[in-house]
């Protein structure tokens, strides 16, 4: 028999996915109809809706991470370490596609696929991060000793995040000025923000949606291991 929370766990991923689809739809509409061409770099320009709301959301996924490694070290409940870990492979999913979608955006407009800027370095570092943040998962195999740990450097690599937010402010880059709050000569077409913020309030539901996504896969894991373990007994 099917439980009320899973009942309501079923009920928030089909809203979410109809959302997502949705979302998903319009939002493709607005970058490649509704969003004027940019001037100067031309239509090579639109990748921009894919590449900062992935960064955003890389941004948020490690941030998620932040908060629940330190409430696992506090609480020791293994709710949040599921919550760390799950928010650690979306980010590094996102943070990879803003590795890709870079390049490509850079390459006709710097002539070169990249270059060693502290924004594109310390991004890169940030990956490696939390790559090593996984693996550092997969090699302790002690559950118990491996959520400690990764939690330990799930709050020591959150620390590059702020950084690399704040290095095009910093120091002189060939990176873009950032277009929100970013001085006298940032900002965007009118109808260049209504694409953009809607992208990233696609992002954002996607990212949750993915998120309650590998949880359950995760909690189903979890719950055939130790089914194992009790028959084994």
């Amino acid at each position: 028999m099917i439980s009320y929370t899973e009942k309501e766990s079923n009920r928030t991923l089909i809203v979410l996915s109809a959302v997502v689809l949705i979302a998903v739809l319009v939002d493709l509409f607005l970058i490649f109809q509704f969003a004027p061409e940019e001037r100067s770099m031309g239509h090579v320009q639109r990748i921009f809706y894919f590449h900062v709301p992935s960064a955003w959301i890389s941004f948020l996924a490690f941030f998620v991470v932040f908060v629940n490694s330190g409430l696992y070290l506090w609480k020791r409940d293994r709710k949040y370490d599921l919550l760390a870990s799950t928010s650690a492979e979306i980010g590094v999913i996102f943070a990879t596609l803003v590795l890709i979608t870079g390049p490509i955006w850079g390459r006709p407009v710097w002539n070169t696929w990249w270059e060693w800027s502290p924004r594109l370095t310390l991004f890169l570092v940030l990956w490696f991060i939390y790559i090593a943040y996984l693996m550092l998962r997969s090699f302790v195999d002690e559950e118990e000793k491996a959520a400690r740990f990764s939690a330990v450097f799930g709050i020591v690599g959150f620390v590059d995040v702020p950084i690399v937010y704040l290095s095009i402010r910093l120091w002189r880059d060939i990176h873009p000025s950032p277009v929100i709050a970013g001085g006298q000569n940032s900002g965007l077409h009118p109808d260049m923000k209504i694409a953009f913020f809607f992208s990233l309030f696609t992002f954002t539901v996607l990212f949750f949606l993915m998120l309650l996504h590998r949880l359950r896969v995760e909690r189903t894991a979890i719950a055939v291991r130790e089914l194992k373990r009790q028959m084994a007994y």
